[in-house]
């Protein structure tokens, strides 16, 4: 019958998502918390599973925008009947669609501007129009720094990158999540390190920018598909959701481990035992075989992302908005006392010389 065929279909991939709602090991968050209760039903005593430390969103972007300050009107209305490239620039920017340049248009525009302006000097012989011109010149490099910040940090894209609200860091994946993303991010970083080095010419930025290092990179059109691909992925968030995740459990379950420490010995005069041989079972079929794979992944796409992301910030510090700062150093440092990524160390750290401790009290100190 049509009906029993249909059944006969569905009846596998029925059974695959069944199996894969029933492994705790298959996502993040069931993972963890499996590995606490594990880890108590082994020790003889019960889990307690703690509140995960929220993390907070990427500040909003009205926080993270700068002014960006603008040339004195008489002296844009006067360069841009000069008759040189930068009239045209001016012009561009004087239009109705330059009066609402988005951040990375601004930047070029900038950069635009400070290019054509140096080109215009060698060919004025007006002393007075020189003069104008430095003083442009000067000022936009000044500002520079401003546009910059807005090109990266003040854009939309960029909220999606850090977003809070696609859950964990997947525990398994098909290569690695991060690995365009974390190219962006070097790429993006060098750029960054060149303008803010006053290196505003095509052939050091090309320079600067890995890949093809064409002019027409250089002048960051390789940042348009960059920040698209910022909008289209959320590692970042993932990934600090993850280090929330993983630190409050691993010092769940250190707090078992210490608990049965402080207590009697696992193992009389250091013998094993039955339970001893139970909860090293454990130890290496969940902590070892589980666990640990999972806080590799973690600590490889925070190299590869996270930190490359912490550097683009910290390069930026000297214009970083105040609030922004607050979420950096929770959230991107490496060093900061309240960073995340600090605490997340400390709990494995801790974590791993737990079991250390309780498996010495048998003979079964791993590595020995």
């Amino acid at each position: 019958m049509p009906g029993k065929g249909w059944i006969r279909m569905c009846v596998p991939g029925l059974m695959m998502v069944v199996l894969s709602a029933c492994n705790p090991f298959s996502e993040a968050r069931p993972m963890m918390d499996e590995y606490v209760e594990r880890v108590a039903r082994v020790l003889e005593t019960e889990p307690e599973l703690s509140a995960i430390d929220s993390p907070t969103h990427i500040p909003r972007r009205r926080d993270r925008v700068l002014t960006m300050p603008e040339l004195e009107l008489g002296m844009l209305d006067f360069l841009s009947l000069y008759g040189c490239e930068l009239q045209f620039v001016v012009g561009e920017k004087n239009s109705v669609m330059g009066k609402v340049m988005q951040p990375l248009n601004r930047l070029r525009y900038e950069l635009r501007f400070i290019r054509a302006a140096q080109d215009c000097i060698p060919e004025t012989e007006d002393e007075d129009l020189v003069e104008v011109l430095n003083e442009a010149i000067a000022s936009k490099r000044e500002t520079l720094p401003i546009a910059l910040w807005n090109a990266t940090w003040g854009v939309e894209e960029i909220e999606t990158l850090f977003t809070l609200a696609k859950g964990y860091y997947p525990v398994q994946s098909e290569g690695n999540p991060v690995a365009d993303l974390a190219r962006d991010s070097d790429r993006m970083n060098q750029v960054v390190g060149a303008l803010l080095a006053g290196k505003v010419e095509e052939n050091a930025l090309a320079a600067n920018a890995p890949g093809k290092g064409t002019l027409e990179e250089s002048a960051l059109e390789f940042a348009g598909a960059v920040q698209q691909r910022w909008q289209a992925e959320y590692r970042a968030g993932q990934l600090i959701n993850s280090a929330a995740l993983v630190k409050t459990r691993l010092n769940d379950a250190t707090g078992l481990l210490q608990q049965r420490i402080q207590q009697r010995p696992l193992c009389l005069k250091g013998k094993p035992n039955n339970q001893a041989d139970i909860v090293q079972s454990m130890f290496f079929s969940v902590y070892i075989e589980k666990i640990q794979p999972y806080m590799s992944n973690l600590r490889r796409a925070r190299v590869e992302l996270i930190e490359p992301l912490a550097m683009m910030a910290e390069r930026q510090r000297a214009v970083m908005p105040p609030e922004f700062a607050r979420w950096y150093r929770k959230h991107l440092s490496q060093v900061a006392d309240d960073s995340l990524w600090l605490e997340l160390d400390a709990a494995m750290a801790r974590h791993t010389e737990s079991w250390q401790a309780l498996l010495e009290q048998c003979g079964m100190r791993p590595g020995t």
